[in-house]
């Protein structure tokens, strides 16, 4: 037994004891990996991602270390009146990473389990309620979430509200991809921001939310550079700071940390050498725990991930001049929203650009949407001669996972890609 398993099975015996103490525990074997990444950082990752990952795990600590300036909110909330508050936002995804990562993520799925909470719904939120449920997370000042891309935070966020008696705040994103709901979601931003306002007793200024929204439209133009270097400019990567990638495009946009982040990682796409591995598109979340998927993907020379489309959907440059229309409109337009069309198109749109060699699809437990889209996009890709791989399992939760299975799928693929890539070079 490893270090972080035995960690993991005392925790495991103070949550149901002693849920404060259990708390204070994780939070001191979260903050001691993270000063151990500052002193032995994992030099085989460039400093864009070695950034990445220090700097995101700081800042969920912060937000669990100090409620009282921080916020809970599910993951596609734009993270720029957040920035502009001086709020650290963390979501579902996050904590439920972090718990996942610490190895006690089936602590809380037994509880809420116990609860009668379906085994069909997403495990990201199963475990994200178990911890509520188990009074391991400290009581947030105010909650924000929004329909768009999961329906999970329709059950999720109301029953939280009511679990810890706070006040709460839902954007409501329509279907329809229209002018119409930008001008919805636009006066829906603006009661959004008034909500921030009144709950830290900190007036969010029309400057402060531009400032907010030119650095995300800057980090926005650095990322939309990388993307096109990633054709034939190579770095290595990790799943985790993949993963990370998600929170600094979304919840953190505005914010410095995901401006820094984009520029460190274009001076890094530059300086790199050429690209020799087989490339990757992924589709959805990244199962960062996976064992089999960690041994194929972590640290390879030879093949290199070099887009997520829940990632880089969140990289667009938006009107700064109208920030809250600028945001409704990367909200409404966004791949996750409105028919699956769109988001089949836009994953096209990211393989043709950063000319990949595949895609690799992952129908995450419980996510309806993408267990649903998964078809098409595979049948868009591989009329475009794209080949793409779904992968069914659980990205929060590895034991769901058919791990043997995973490995010899997502082998023969890439055993596959490479064979096609040989035989296009000759």
């Amino acid at each position: 037994m490893n270090i972080i398993d035995s960690f993991a099975q005392y925790l495991s015996k103070e949550v149901e004891k002693n849920p404060e103490a259990a708390r204070r525990l994780l939070f001191f074997g979260w903050r001691s990996y993270l000063t151990y990444m500052k002193l032995r950082p994992d030099r085989k990752l460039p400093p864009s991602r070695r950034y990445l990952e220090r700097t995101v795990m700081g800042e969920v600590l912060d937000a669990f270390s100090d409620p009282g300036h921080s916020c809970m909110c599910s993951l596609f909330v734009p993270g720029e009146p957040l920035a502009a508050a001086g709020i650290h936002p963390y979501s579902v995804e996050a904590l439920s990473a972090f718990l996942a990562g610490t190895h006690v993520e089936n602590v809380f799925t037994n509880v809420t389990g116990d609860k009668g909470v379906p085994e069909t719904m997403c495990s990201f939120h199963r475990v994200f309620l178990g911890a509520a449920e188990s009074d391991l997370m400290p009581r947030p000042p105010f909650l924000i979430y929004t329909n768009l891309a999961c329906d999970g935070n329709m059950i999720t966020f109301p029953y939280l509200k009511q679990r810890f008696q706070v006040p709460a705040f839902f954007i409501d994103v329509p279907w329809e991809r229209s002018r119409e709901s930008v001008d919805y979601v636009a006066d829906e931003l603006r009661r959004m921001t008034a909500f921030l306002s009144e709950q830290t007793g900190k007036t969010i200024t029309g400057e402060m939310l531009r400032e907010a929204v030119s650095r995300s439209n800057r980090a926005s133009s650095s990322y939309e550079k990388c993307l096109d270097l990633m054709r034939s400019r190579q770095i290595r990567t990790g799943m985790t700071a993949e993963m990370y990638g998600i929170f600094v495009s979304r919840i953190l946009s505005g914010s410095k940390i995901s401006e820094r982040y984009a520029r460190l990682l274009l001076r890094d796409l530059t300086a790199a050498g050429p690209m020799h591995a087989v490339k990757l598109v992924w589709i959805h979340v990244m199962p960062f725990m996976q064992p089999s998927l960690r041994a194929l993907l972590n640290d390879s020379d030879s093949v290199c991930t070099v887009a997520s489309d829940i990632v880089s959907d969140g990289f667009r440059v938006v009107d700064s001049g109208d920030p809250y229309r600028g945001m409704a409109e990367r909200m409404v337009y966004s791949a996750f929203n409105g028919s699956t069309t769109a988001r089949a198109d836009y994953a096209l749109s990211l393989a043709k650009r950063t000319g990949a060699d595949g895609a690799v699809i992952f129908s995450h437990w419980g996510c309806k949407t993408t267990i649903g889209a998964s078809g098409l996009i595979k049948e868009a890709l591989e009329t475009e001669h794209i080949p793409a791989l779904i992968l069914d399992g659980d990205a929060c939760c590895p034991g769901n996972t058919a791990d043997g299975q995973i490995r010899t799928r997502m082998q023969a693929f890439l055993e596959m890609l490479e064979e096609r890539k040989g035989a296009e070079k000759a």
